[in-house]
Parts: structure tokens; C-alpha cells; sequence
């Protein structure tokens, strides 16, 4: 842990943009995730939605991050209710620094995704905390605990 995150500069949802330094001075939370409007990546960004407030009460932002377009993140936030603002990196700036294109297989075939992954980022802008191969049901209470307890 303290490695610290890559300089950055992203679009989100919404026109927005965020970057490294926008993170600086506050813990933020950063859950990556393979595509807009699929299963597991709806139940999770729903759970970081519930528990924003918690999170929020306790100074840590929460970022989701996918490969996905900003006006694909706008549909999925949309027409899921997500309240978490989503963040687009395409050219897998933050992916991969994170080491998290990585092989996967589904119906005995084998692709290139992102592995549905978690970071605790600290004040500083380093990695506090990983969760990595994440399963989606439950996944952001489990940060928002360790959040509570290291807090």
C-alpha cells in the first residue's frame, strides 16, 4: 500500500472532469467496474448510491470507474438511479496503473476486461486499502465498514 495514483485528468458523467488533484485533501474511494447496464455492475453502483450519504458523513468521496463513454455512464446513471458520479477511462489511464485489464473468461471463452476492483485513496493520494475480484452484493458495505473502522 502508499502507492500513489498516476497524474490524471478524466471526463465523468454529466460534462464533468475529475483529476488527481482533484482528490487531494480527502479519503476517496475509487470502485472500478467492467461496463455500464449489466447485472453486477448495476447491483453495485446501486449499493455505493444507498450508502453515499454514509460515506459522504464520513469525508470520503466515491468515484465509479469503467472504460465506458460519459454519455453511456449518463444512460446508466439514468435509468438505474445511480447517484455515484461515474468516471470514463478509456484509454485505461487509471486501469492500468492499477494492473486491472486482465484476462477473463465467460462460456469457455477468454477476453480483455476490467476487474471489478475497489481502492480506499488517502488525503495524500495514495492507496490506502484494494480489494480486488470483488463479487458485487454486498461489496460496498463491506468498504463503507472499513472505511469506519480506520476512521
Amino acid at each position: 500500500m502508499g502507492t500513489p495514483l498516476p497524474d490524471f485528468d478524466l471526463s465523468t458523467g454529466g460534462g464533468g472532469r475529475l483529476t488527481s488533484g482533484d482528490l487531494k485533501g480527502r479519503s476517496t474511494v475509487l470502485y472500478f467496474y467492467p461496463k455500464d447496464d449489466t447485472p453486477g455492475c448495476t447491483i453495485e453502483g446501486q449499493e455505493f448510491t444507498r450508502l453515499y450519504g454514509d460515506f459522504q458523513a464520513k469525508g470520503v468521496d466515491v468515484f465509479g470507474v469503467s472504460p465506458d463513454s460519459p454519455s453511456s455512464h449518463d444512460r446508466f446513471a439514468s435509468k438505474c438511479s445511480l447517484g455515484i458520479p461515474l468516471v470514463s477511462d478509456p484509454d485505461h489511464v487509471l486501469i492500468d496503473a492499477l494492473n486491472l485489464w486482465v484476462d477473463k473468461h465467460y462460456m469457455g471463452r477468454t477476453y480483455k476486461g476490467v476487474e471489478r476492483s475497489t481502492f480506499l485513496v488517502g488525503p495524500d493520494g495514495t492507496v490506502q486499502r484494494e480489494w480486488r475480484a470483488v463479487k458485487a452484493p454486498g461489496h460496498a458495505t463491506e468498504v463503507l465498514e472499513a472505511v469506519s473502522s480506520s476512521a
